[in-house]
């Protein structure tokens, strides 16, 4: 059975949007190992899995980025792989290796869990990763945090409740990036 995971970057105070790289003007921090700790997620994953918003962004990037120096490798993954789309707006066909998910949301992303026996790589936190908090179908939750804390955007889960988390494991890279991988902890008894 495949696992749900978000997979979210994020600044130390929990700003999520824009994540630009540092260099130009945002507080995306990478290095060498985190980028391959990355790369290696992706391509140990079965498929992504995303809202509309960041179905449109990423399918307007990657396609652009397959021949950007140090992206080769990072790109033929991204846009290689299957992708599930949640959406109401959208119709299908979908580009970029993408099937539109319709129809009732727990009940697709509990077929595809079965479908599947790797990850389903949610790299998003917005409204579809809050749907799929609240109908309890996440497996783990995979933080980057970049050293900063950034005063402007939204803060990632503000409008979650309380979710108690159990750390799973930690990674902490030479630029001081830490990834934190959680799973949901069991129910207090």
């Amino acid at each position: 059975m495949g696992r749900l995971i978000i997979n979210v970057g994020t600044t130390v105070n929990g700003a999520f949007e824009a994540p630009a790289p540092e260099p130009h003007g945002g507080w995306l921090v990478t290095d060498p190992d985190s980028m391959q700790a990355g790369l290696e997620m992706w391509q140990a994953a079965d498929a992504m899995v995303l809202g509309r918003k960041t179905y449109e962004g990423l399918s307007a990037a990657w396609p652009q980025l397959a021949n950007v120096p140090g992206f080769e490798a990072y790109a033929a993954r991204m846009n290689g792989m299957p992708k599930y789309v949640a959406s109401r707006s959208l119709t299908a066909p979908l580009d970029w290796n993408a099937t539109l998910v319709e129809g009732d949301l727990a009940e697709n992303i509990r077929r595809l869990k079965e479908e599947h026996h790797g990850n389903l790589i949610v790299p998003c936190a917005g409204e579809l990763t809050r749907a799929l908090i609240e109908l309890d179908l996440v497996d783990e939750f995979w933080f980057n945090v970049s050293p900063y804390l950034w005063g402007t955007g939204p803060r990632i889960f503000d409008e979650l409740g309380p979710i108690r988390l159990q750390l799973t494991s930690t990674t902490t890279f030479p630029s001081g990036v830490v990834r934190l991988c959680y799973r949901p902890a069991p129910a207090a008894e």
